[in-house]
């Protein structure tokens, strides 16, 4: 039986490749993204994905945007929230609505995405929630206390759900990213890159198929007493 997986943000930067990852290990895969219809309809035509557009942030766009990809390819029997954004400022500088905006989509965007999808997991008696917080979530990081609360939270869910999953056969566990070669991180000026590169004792970035296998292995059978946990994957620059 082909199993289906569900990545939110999924055509773009980690998410891509988590999204080519699955299928490759033989998953039905769905992606998910918010805005740009250009880079997703490219996406889809070079690795055959289907990609579905909501904003994860309104839970009744995620609700019905869920509903339409399991009409059309299954019942989901994977999920991985990875969509999320930046709205980075100082603390005294930080407006109301970056605080919101990032709140609503990097936290209740997690529970929007994996609310309508758990009490089908309960029913099958299966399910693997993967959720890819960041370091910055369990360090926190300068100018970006509402990005490092969410991540923070998101690893608060994890712990809940694979305690209220584990007799119903489902598994919650979280992926910690360090400082990813994604098009963001690249985007950087060179200096301030170089700069984050020498403070990872592995010497360089990581790269999007390190995350993407992580999942991979979350997602798989041999995985079914990995719960509750945190894989941190940032080259040594943080410990837990």
């Amino acid at each position: 039986m082909t199993r289906t997986a569900l990545v939110t943000g999924g055509s773009r930067g980690i998410g891509e490749a988590i999204s080519r990852k699955l299928k490759a290990e033989g998953y039905t895969v769905a992606a998910t993204y918010a805005g740009n219809d250009e880079k997703a309809a490219a996406f889809t035509a070079e690795t055959g994905i289907k990609t579905y557009k909501w904003n994860v942030a309104d839970y009744e766009a995620s609700a019905a945007g869920i509903a339409q990809v399991e009409t059309e390819i299954g019942s989901i029997d994977i999920v991985v929230a990875n969509a999320g954004i930046t709205c980075d400022a100082p603390f005294h500088k930080m407006t109301p609505q970056q605080w919101k905006d990032v709140i609503d989509t990097n936290l209740t965007g997690v529970f929007n995405t994996i609310h309508p999808i758990w009490p089908g997991m309960r029913e099958r008696k299966f399910g693997r929630v993967i959720v890819i917080s960041s370091i910055n979530g369990q360090k926190g990081q300068f100018a970006q206390a509402n990005y490092a609360a969410t991540k923070a939270g998101d690893l608060g869910i994890v712990k809940s759900l694979a305690q209220e999953g584990a007799r119903a056969g489902i598994t919650a566990n979280a992926i910690c990213p360090g400082y990813i070669a994604t098009e963001m991180v690249m985007a950087v000026p060179e200096k301030v890159r170089e700069a984050i590169i020498g403070q990872i004792p592995a010497g360089r970035l990581g790269e999007p198929d390190e995350i993407a296998r992580c999942v991979a292995f979350l997602a798989s059978d041999d995985a079914g007493f990995v719960n509750g946990s945190t894989i941190s994957v940032n080259g040594a620059q943080f410990f837990v």
